[in-house]
């Protein structure tokens, strides 16, 4: 089946030698001290995931002091979203937290889950109390097809993470009635207020900050949103695209289809302090996979995105302790994503972007489990053949 899928994709596997006389020339190195992690486990098909990556690529070379939440719906619910509040406080004190995608309940999950209520966005609540702006990247693969051709450099989202629909106030309305900064009932009832937003110190006005960019050279545009989606399109990329809140969300998902999948993208919270970072996939909990999953169906879900939500957190981890050891395996890890999707190795997602779906064979790509097995192959050579630092 992979010689198949290799000759059809056309790529050659030079870079990633795999033969038993590679391996035995080399013994695996010990395991490496990679210090304080904050792991924020999640829900459905990334879950699974999650822990085929915790087992497959990251503990069996990095010796970790791992401080691990469960924010599953489950839990969540079971703790009031206090386990979410107290995740974010434990990325803020060890400085790096690693996320795998969470449910945001609507009303169909409150009664599949038989929540006790609504529960906010995780991402929204931790990143309240982190504050900063999540920066997403495109991850590219040369034999990967993009839907937006002309897109021959990354494209960077910088969201703001917050203010809209993360500090907004939720109410149902009761009547008839008018809504400004009161909701005031017309049958003279009480009238009900709510704070928009209490202000403090922050740098008003956008514009403000162009002399700051001239100043290391870099060129600044303010645009309006509309105006701005045109000039993505038609444009090579090749720049960094600040948005807000909901604007990047929205933004961050079409660049990501754009270079060809949403299982394509990195997602990095920088928060003000300037040391912490929290580190997650892009995209969601991949929920149809996951019924595919629990009926015993056979499914092809891309991991690369949560991998890197690994690799980028320990990375940073790394930055702060200068750790050349673990920055050097999580350099490693990457490469090995890309260089064997680029060899022809790859989930269902990426077989399409290179076929139409019609056209897409079995023989094309990998399920889950085996497209994590060939990273955890691939990963061991690369390993294996570097030089000690």
């Amino acid at each position: 089946m992979v010689e198949r899928q290799t000759r059809r994709i056309g790529h050659s596997l030079a870079k990633i030698s795999t033969s038993p006389a590679h391996c035995k020339a080399f013994r695996m190195p010990q395991k490496i001290k990679a210090g304080s992690v904050v792991e924020l486990q999640g829900d459905e098909m990334t879950r699974v995931i999650w822990e085929l990556i915790k087992e497959k690529l990251i503990f069996p070379y990095l010796e970790l002091d791992l401080h691990s939440y469960d924010l599953g719906i489950e839990n969540r619910d079971a703790t009031n979203d206090q386990v979410t509040v107290d995740a974010a406080e434990a990325v803020r004190r060890y400085n790096v937290g690693i996320k795998c995608a969470t449910i945001t309940p609507d009303e169909k999950r409150v009664e599949e889950f038989k929540l006790k209520q609504m529960w906010r966005s995780p991402n929204g609540t931790i990143r309240n109390i982190l504050g900063g702006t999540v920066f997403r990247e495109a991850i590219i693969c040369k034999n990967i097809p993009r839907l937006v051709p002309g897109w021959t450099k990354p494209i960077i989202i910088g969201r703001h993470a917050h203010g809209d629909q993360y500090k907004a106030t939720d109410f149902v309305v009761p009547g008839p009635g008018r809504v400004e900064m009161t909701y005031t009932p017309k049958d003279g009832g009480k009238p009900l207020n709510f704070v928009v937003h209490d202000f403090e110190v922050f740098n008003p006005g956008v514009e403000e900050y162009e002399s700051q960019f001239k100043a290391k050279g870099i060129l600044y545009e303010h645009r309006l949103i509309d105006d701005m989606v045109a000039q993505a399109m038609k444009s090579d990329g090749g720049f960094i695209w600040a948005c807000k809140n909901y604007d990047g969300d929205v933004q961050s998902d079409a660049v990501a289809q754009g270079y060809g999948s949403l299982g394509m993208m990195t997602s990095v919270l920088v928060c003000p302090d300037g040391r912490t970072v929290e580190a997650e996939a892009a995209h969601g909990t991949v929920t149809r996979h996951y019924r595919q999953h629990q009926q015993g169906k056979e499914t092809s879900t891309n991991p690369i995105a949560s991998i890197f939500a690994w690799t980028r957190g320990l990375l940073h981890r790394a930055t702060l302790d200068k750790n050349d050891e673990l920055r050097v395996f999580a350099q490693a890890l990457e490469a090995v994503c890309i260089e064997t999707i680029e060899a022809g190795f790859m989930t269902k997602d990426l077989a399409i972007c290179i076929k139409s779906m019609a056209s897409v064979q079995r023989a094309d790509y990998l399920n889950t489990f085996e497209f994590l097995d060939k990273l955890a192959e691939n990963l061991k050579v690369k390993l294996l053949s570097q030089p000690k630092l």
